[in-house]
């Protein structure tokens, strides 16, 4: 999870073969969200369930819309993926600065518990390399 800056708030490590779909919960219990805030996330974790939840916590739900079979998007919701979408890219950014800076995405360990201390190690990395930039673009001169 990160804030609209990119930069890395929560992480949660599963397996491979866990659903996104499944695992929102624990992905907001890992970090401390603000109520009435909007939750931005990829159709990988549209679903009722998830709908309820963010009523739940009192959270926006900016999940990306998703089509159903025999049923396209509407032209509303269309609209809708393409105005998170603006705002969406930071987070792929910031997975894409993991990987390229500190070749993430990689599994070097066999176990959760590993794998999740190297994960918090690249979001924390990233963190501290990108916050300089961050405070920088954000002064007023």
């Amino acid at each position: 999870m990160t804030d609209e800056e990119g930069l890395v708030l929560g992480v949660v490590t599963t397996k491979a073969s866990t659903n996104e779909i499944s695992n929102l919960e624990e992905v907001l219990d890992a970090s401390d969200l603000p109520e009435n805030i909007p939750l931005k996330a990829d159709k990988g974790y549209q679903s009722k369930k998830n709908e309820e939840l963010l009523k739940q916590r009192k959270l926006k739900n900016h999940i990306l819309k998703k089509a159903k079979k025999n049923k396209p998007l509407t032209r509303w919701e269309k609209k809708f993926n393409k105005l998170v979408g603006k705002t969406r890219f930071k987070v792929e950014r910031t997975f894409g600065g993991i990987k390229r800076w500190f070749f993430g995405g990689v599994a070097r360990y066999r176990g959760i518990a590993k794998m999740h201390t190297q994960n918090l190690m690249e979001a924390t990395s990233y963190n501290l390399y990108r916050s300089p930039g961050i405070i920088a673009s954000n002064c007023k001169i």
